[in-house]
């Protein structure tokens, strides 16, 4: 079993495996990120990085190995409960309803209102919180469908923060953005100092924002730790069948990434 780290509170995945048609997606994977801090999923396609995310999530049940939140096991949680504790913000969000981005965001005092229950001042003072700390606030009375890609997302984002989280679960938000928005998005939710577990495609990103990271490969853990330590040209080749130059040029001492072409034999 792979440990990630030593962790007894938040949410926590110990020895999970899952299948999918037959196939072994996760394989005996234990994370515990540590609190405050983002933790980046990081992997070819078909690693197991938003399998672990919904798994994480309690979306999908592992097969093996136990979820846990605060030492509970994650399945005998209330799915209200959990709600309130752990967002989940998707590569993509679409609706069906020309909602205005502040009605958007209060979507996510759902978890904290009985059903058919007005809102309260405190749901408001949430909404109105998130949206000011996602840059939204001159933005509330637009409509959705106006929206651009990296605006919609920080309304994602806006709508995770809104249901007061603990843990923030994001898969590949950088997806399809241009480079200003994926850096104002990394920023933004490097800012949070929540628990955040985001799987990632862009190593560069990674290395730049993330504290820890999590190397997934065919659904097992590979590597794990500090980001300056994890992501080595010895990794990146063997994992990804990819020649790099590793160099830590800030003072910070986090690693860049310069891509030199495919190894000779692949992987």
């Amino acid at each position: 079993m792979t440990d990630v780290s030593t962790g007894v509170t938040g949410l926590r995945a110990d020895g999970v495996s899952r299948t999918a048609g037959g196939a072994l997606v996760l394989n005996d994977v234990t994370l515990a990120p540590r609190p405050g801090t983002l933790t980046g999923l990081l992997g070819p396609n078909g690693s197991g990085k938003s399998t672990l995310l919904r798994v994480l999530a309690g979306v999908l049940a592992p097969a093996t190995g136990v979820v846990t939140l605060d030492g509970d096991r994650l399945s005998a949680v209330s799915r209200r409960a959990v709600a309130r504790r752990v967002a989940v913000v998707e590569q993509h969000a679409e609706t069906q309803v020309d909602l205005t981005v502040a009605d958007a965001v209060r979507l996510g005092r759902v978890p904290h209102r009985r059903a058919w229950s007005p809102a309260t001042a405190a749901d408001e003072e949430a909404v109105q919180s998130a949206l000011s700390r996602t840059g939204l606030t001159d933005l509330a009375a637009r409509s959705w469908r106006t929206l651009s890609g990296g605006e919609r997302q920080r309304v994602q984002i806006a709508r995770a923060l809104a249901q007061e989280p603990r843990e923030l679960l994001l898969d590949e938000p950088t997806n399809h953005l241009d480079i200003q928005h994926q850096l104002d998005l990394m920023t933004l939710v490097a800012r949070l100092r929540l628990t955040c577990v985001m799987a990632l495609h862009d190593l560069n990103l990674a290395a730049m924002y993330c504290d820890h990271v999590v190397i997934l490969h065919e659904g097992g853990v590979v590597a794990a730790g500090p980001v300056d330590e994890v992501l080595t040209e010895r990794l990146i080749a063997d994992v990804y069948g990819v020649r790099a130059a590793v160099t830590r040029p800030g003072p910070d001492g986090r690693p860049h990434i310069r891509f030199l072409g495919p190894t000779p034999h692949g992987r």
